[in-house]
């Protein structure tokens, strides 16, 4: 066995890699809720007799929101057919390396879904200068939860050790 520089373990690389996968899924199974529930009602707003009548720009938001929902969601069930093309392969920490970043895109991805998704809605159920300004407050929101928080909390308690 060796000690590892994640937190000091006490544990093989085989058996770090099944941790961290096990950890990875449950942080993915989160998110992916998230993003399959936002991207399927994106999906219907195209069919309802108001989008008809919104302006062009609102018609682009959308557009790319679709696109960024459909991007996200690939990223986050990418773990998932990473880990089933690749099990039984003898590459798990490869593997786990491998979902961690495509999770991390997710999440990216997803901060954008969200934050387009919200400046739609605010620019048809109110004014366009509130609707931004409301919009950069909650994706400023996200960006501190999200990001950096869990950086901070990553630099201030990894330098102790």
């Amino acid at each position: 066995m060796s000690t590892d520089s994640d937190g000091g373990r006490d544990e093989t690389v085989e058996e770090r890699a099944d941790r961290q996968g096990q950890e990875l899924i449950q942080e993915v199974r989160v998110a992916q809720t998230g993003v399959q529930i936002l991207f399927g009602f994106l999906l219907t707003v195209a069919f309802t007799p108001v989008f008809a009548g919104l302006a062009q720009t609102e018609k682009t938001i959308y557009i790319v929101t679709v696109v960024l929902g459909a991007t996200a969601t690939g990223a986050l069930i990418g773990p998932v057919a990473f880990h089933r093309i690749v099990a039984g392969r003898r590459i798990k920490p490869e593997a786990v390396a491998w979902a961690a970043r495509l999770t991390f895109a997710g999440l990216v991805l997803l901060v954008a879904t969200c934050t387009a998704a919200l400046l739609l809605v605010l620019r048809v159920a109110t004014d366009d200068a509130l609707a931004l300004w409301l919009t950069v407050g909650v994706l400023t929101w996200y960006l501190v939860c999200w990001f950096a928080l869990p950086l901070w909390a990553r630099i201030r308690h990894t330098a102790r050790r």
